[in-house]
Formats: C-alpha cells, structure tokens, sequence
C-alpha cells in the first residue's frame, strides 16, 4: 500500500477543486446580448421655412446590432418658434409625449406656423432606456421678400 504524502495530498485537493470549480461555473444559459447602441441619421435638411411651409426630414435609426426585441419610441420639444411635427403615417405629435416608432426607417414633417427662428429637438429612445436626441433649426424665409431698391 502506497503512502499519501502532504503534497501528494495538496495536489490531488488542487485537482479536485478545479474539477468541482469547472463545472460549477458551467451553465446551460446562453448569454445573449440584448443592449446596443445606436444613433439616428437624416438626410440634409433645408434650414429655412416660411410660415406656413412643410419640411420633410428622412430619417434611419442605425444599430451597431440587433436584438429583435427592442423598440424605439419618439418624442420631440420645440424650444424656439412654433410648428408641427408629424410621423410619415399621419401621427400627429404633441410635446414631450412618446410615441410608438413602428419601424427603423421613417420620414418626419415639420410645419412652420410661426416667422420667427425654429427649433425643433428630436429624441429616440430604446426600450433600455438609451436616448439619442438631434436638433433641428429652421430660419424664416420670408416669401413675400420686396425686391431691393437701387
């Protein structure tokens, strides 16, 4: 019969417990990342609107990846002028409230109603709570300009 020595004994411990640690922190779950970051692009926008006058904005929500289970929400402040903002759908938007976006792919139009500056301050919001937020500025373009007299 063979002899268990210290060491022997400590290393044959060692082994043990790494086995019984490797399958411990073996699990069945998969990790799926759910979280991503993301941004919203538009195409160039005008930046001068007469009362009255309609501009559409070309939107596109770009996520680094995609998890099928998120949704984005909008909501927009205006804190300069007056106008109004609609989703290409017909939805019209009142202030600070969130909608729904049905999709990552959209247009807004804003309407003048005012002959003053125009700020509009776009936010896009995840279902985690990231929020990517865009402003746009609109300068009046009179259109009843007087020609200039020489």
């Amino acid at each position: 019969m063979k002899k268990i020595t210290f060491k022997r004994a400590l290393a044959l411990t060692a082994w043990l417990a790494a086995i019984v640690l490797m399958f411990a922190a073996c699990d069945d779950e998969l990790d799926v990342k759910q979280v991503y970051s993301f941004d919203l692009e538009t195409m160039p926008v005008q930046k001068r609107i007469t009362e009255g006058e309609t501009v559409e904005v070309r939107c596109q929500i770009v996520r680094e990846g995609n998890y099928s289970e998120t949704a984005f929400k909008i909501r927009y402040f205006q804190p300069d002028g007056k106008g109004e903002l609609r989703l290409d759908d017909g939805t019209v938007f009142l202030p600070n409230d969130l909608y729904l976006l049905k999709k990552t792919t959209f247009r807004l139009y804003y309407t003048s109603h005012s002959t003053d500056q125009q700020v509009i301050d776009v936010y896009i919001e995840d279902s985690f709570g990231q929020v990517v937020q865009k402003t746009f500025s609109f300068q009046n373009a009179k259109g009843d300009e007087e020609p200039e007299e020489e």
